[in-house]
């Protein structure tokens, strides 16, 4: 909102609450990165309440969001060029107390994240008849340990710890996604409200770009600020954790990065799975 007095435009930035989103917003949010003329504000949420929110409230000006969800919300929310999260050839994977087959899985009733997740979209397009039952992210590992699923498709640092949990890996859906289409798997990313002018867009959107700039720049001190969303996570771990979503891709998506946008919902759209064409465009 900008005021006649201060002309303050206050940018209200929702993301979740994990080290790679902390990682890649420590500039702004430390006002390590500061952009004259603009305050900005920031909320810390889980990723499927924010695709929730921004699809039914276009709540907050700038939020995180799976690319799962961006044709809910690309009437309001436009894509920032920047922010990515995006596996190369690694993502969410299904995981198990036991060796299970592929033809077992698909039969596998599994624990999921979140409808809107990107990890569902994908996991859908890999088996679009299996079931799954939706459990708080950070749940899954401990309710496939205790037996109450089969199986569980994990997100976020359980990528790197689900081994401690005596499970086993059964697929990884991000190398499932290169060998089917040859192209990296994008996740979640950053989106801006389309109200704004075409000048708040871009400032906006180069505030993140240079935030996540700073953070692989200064990356101890940026590390040790995200060290306090890497649940469980040792600082090694942390550190290679942030390695893998916060990249030179996370400042520019790439040709091939954009192309893969497209072609996940497109997948999406044609097979049932996303009942709205997206039409992916990017500012910045």
């Amino acid at each position: 909102m900008t005021t006649a007095n201060t002309a303050i435009q206050e940018i209200n930035i929702a993301h979740s609450p994990d080290s790679d989103d902390a990682f890649m917003f420590y500039g702004l949010a430390t006002n390590k990165v500061r952009v004259p003329g603009y305050k900005f504000n920031h909320t810390l949420t889980d990723i499927e309440t924010l695709n929730h929110r921004a699809i039914n409230e276009a709540f907050y000006d700038v939020t995180a969001i799976s690319f799962h969800a961006y044709p809910y919300l690309q009437e309001k929310y436009t894509l920032m060029a920047c922010g990515g999260s995006v596996g190369e050839g690694y993502g969410p994977m299904i995981v198990s107390q036991r060796k299970l087959t592929l033809d077992e899985v698909k039969k596998t009733r599994i624990a999921v994240p979140g409808t809107l997740t990107t990890a569902y979209l994908a996991l859908k397009l890999f088996a679009p008849e299996i079931e799954t039952a939706v459990v708080p992210f950070d749940k899954i590992i401990p309710a496939v340990v205790s037996g109450e699923f089969d199986a569980g498709l994990i997100i976020h640092e359980g990528q790197l710890t689900y081994a401690n949990d005596g499970l086993v890996k059964l697929l990884d859906l991000g190398q499932w996604w290169r060998d089917e289409t040859g192209l990296p798997l994008p996740l979640g990313g950053n989106a801006i409200r389309r109200s704004f002018s075409q000048e708040t867009l871009l400032t906006t959107t180069n505030a993140l770009r240079d935030s996540i700039q700073h953070a692989l720049d200064h990356r101890e001190e940026a590390l040790e600020y995200a060290m306090q969303f890497a649940r469980d996570l040792d600082p090694a771990l942390a550190n290679r954790f942030v390695g893998m979503y916060v990249n030179e891709r996370t400042l520019n998506y790439g040709e091939d990065g954009k192309v893969a946008i497209r072609k996940l919902l497109d997948m999406g759209y044609d097979r049932g799975i996303i009942p709205i064409r997206a039409n992916v465009d990017f500012v910045g």
